[in-house]
């Protein structure tokens, strides 16, 4: 078997778009993907029809990083759309992806949402505030991330593992603006406020606090935006029962992720990779992320989903993201000394 014709089969054994027949067409572009395929099916979709590029994806919540340093430079991945700028930026110091130079994404993505050396670059915006229970909560009583560590909490605050990047990634932009000993005391604190072990997703957190099992949790919003408008009973009752609190408005502001993209340093396709990016902060590509993902626009001018408006407007964290990246490491062993499991 030739070399094409295993990676064509690696392709197909996990997922990718079509069969074998046709999965090595002449213009396409193969991608990696952290993202969940019901969020960005509309995106690619909608690229393929209009570029006439076919799309071939491996989707895969975990491990991507660690399969393309195992495929090395025989990697068919030309890009790689990840979730959170922890994930891109581990991508980048693995060496796995590649500079481009793209007049069309500097222009559409204000400066601290992409790599200023043109190796990732963010395509969608997702804040992470604080959601509290409407029958329980004061909003008064709500200001800082940092004030979650006040005893007037204990026993009453949800969230999701320390082993997620958002989380990691919350943590080092506060370390960023705090410093590592302040935050890891205000970790000791707001871990002794737990209502019960970190378990499951943003969206368990969310039925928990609807539940009563807590009062407060701190979830993506494109969570409790795609809760408030899916099909899901259950769900739909429950998010309407969590508000949302902006957290640090007077301070930093609120903390804001991306969903990033890069070209891999394998990539065979670099024009047609390139291409899918620049697509992704079309105006047209915007408005699908902001309807049909519920993450905020990175490009300026482009309105966030209704369900996601009605959450209001905030002050975001104005943090060059690349940042984060530099404070990581010492994220985890600080969540991991103040007993954050």
């Amino acid at each position: 078997m030739t070399l094409r014709a295993k990676i064509a089969a690696g392709l197909i054994a996990v997922g990718c778009i079509g069969g074998a027949a046709d999965a090595w067409a002449a213009e396409e572009v193969n991608i990696y993907t952290t993202r969940q395929e019901v969020l960005i099916r509309p995106l690619l979709d909608t690229f393929e029809q209009e570029t006439g590029i076919r799309v071939n994806v491996v989707f895969a919540k975990e491990g991507v990083i660690e399969r393309m340093k195992s495929e090395g430079a025989n990697s068919p991945a030309d890009a790689i759309l990840t979730a959170d700028v922890g994930y891109i930026l581990q991508a980048k110091s693995d060496g796995l992806l590649q500079p481009i130079e793209s007049e069309v994404l500097n222009a559409a993505i204000p400066s601290q949402y992409r790599d200023p050396g043109g190796t990732w670059y963010g395509l969608a915006l997702r804040a992470r505030p604080i959601m509290y229970a409407k029958d329980r909560v004061d909003p008064s009583e709500l200001s800082t991330y940092e004030d979650l560590a006040d005893p007037k909490w204990k026993g009453r605050i949800c969230i999701r593992s320390s082993s997620h990047i958002y989380n990691q990634s919350l943590v080092s932009s506060m370390i960023a603006a705090d410093g590592v000993e302040k935050v890891e005391e205000w970790a000791k604190g707001f871990v002794a406020n737990f209502a019960r072990e970190p378990a499951g997703g943003d969206r368990d957190q969310i039925m928990a606090v609807a539940a009563g099992e807590c009062d407060i949790a701190i979830a993506n919003t494109y969570y409790l935006a795609g809760m408030l408008s899916g099909d899901d009973p259950a769900q739909k009752e429950a998010a309407q029962k969590v508000a949302v609190f902006w957290p640090n408005q007077d301070g930093r502001g609120v903390h804001v992720n991306i969903s990033g993209g890069g070209v891999t340093a394998s990539a065979k396709h670099v024009d047609n990779a390139v291409k899918l990016l620049e697509f992704m902060v079309s105006d047209e590509a915007q408005k699908i992320y902001a309807e049909a993902v519920n993450e905020y626009p990175v490009k300026p001018g482009i309105p966030p989903s209704d369900a996601v408006a009605g959450f209001g407007e905030f002050k975001a964290d104005p943090l060059d993201l690349a940042v984060i990246g530099e404070h990581n490491v010492e994220a985890v062993r600080l969540m991991d000394r103040a007993g954050w499991r």
